[in-house]
């Protein structure tokens, strides 16, 4: 792919639980796209206030951002409850949603074969992008998935809790002032509440070559 064109971008967004990370994860291995998570970033920035003793102003979060690293975003410690509570709280801030998106911006320039997943991508970060992904699935679905992921780390939580978590997390992403989660024009939308990872995987894949097909062909 890379011999033939100079460069592609695919922008996945998504609410949580919606498949948007795994599908993001297969294609980025598939078509050897680099992958950036957004959300990791905000998780990152969350960490690094928890452990300044929850103090941060613009210079603080600026001094964060730059500090960011490939390594730093893969740690099992962005992972913990309060750095997951936290991370939904500063994605409201704008000033902090710019330093993250200046992050974004650079590791789009750096390399011109991506894949980004988040909440904005599309709307946002990459409006220009070769191919827009929406993601969705049934609150029940998500559920169930978040649930089974909590079980295996022997967690006590109930999934009527799971669920009521993911219905106020989903009207935060849709609802809040800077960059909510929107449909887009010209996205794909990818329903996976019936889907099995086998069929997810099958349809994006297809997806994403038909993309390439028509951009190595100029006709988009």
């Amino acid at each position: 792919m890379k011999k033939k064109i100079r460069s592609f971008y695919i922008a996945v967004d998504g609410g949580s639980a919606s498949g948007k990370t795994t599908a993001s994860k297969i294609i980025s291995k598939e078509f050897k796209l680099k992958l950036l998570s957004s959300g990791k970033l905000y998780r990152y920035i969350a960490y690094r206030i928890i452990k300044n003793k929850n103090k941060y102003n613009k210079n603080i979060i600026n001094n964060f951002s730059k500090s960011i690293s490939e390594k730093k975003l893969n740690s099992k410690k962005l992972y913990s409850q309060s750095v997951t509570n936290l991370s939904s709280t500063i994605a409201k801030k704008k000033y902090i949603r710019n330093y993250l998106k200046n992050y974004q911006i650079d590791f789009i320039k750096k390399n011109k074969f991506v894949i980004i997943e988040g909440r904005d991508i599309a709307s946002k970060i990459l409006p220009n992008a070769d191919l827009k992904l929406f993601f969705r699935c049934s609150v029940r679905k998500k559920a169930l998935r978040r649930f089974k992921e909590f079980k295996k780390n022997n967690s006590s939580i109930k999934i009527k809790e799971v669920e009521k978590a993911l219905k106020l997390r989903d009207f935060s992403d849709k609802n809040r002032k800077e960059s909510p989660l929107l449909f887009v024009k010209g996205a794909v939308l990818v329903d996976t509440t019936n889907l099995t990872l086998k069929q997810m995987n099958d349809k994006i894949v297809k997806l994403v070559r038909n993309r390439i097909k028509q951009k190595i062909d100029g006709n988009i």
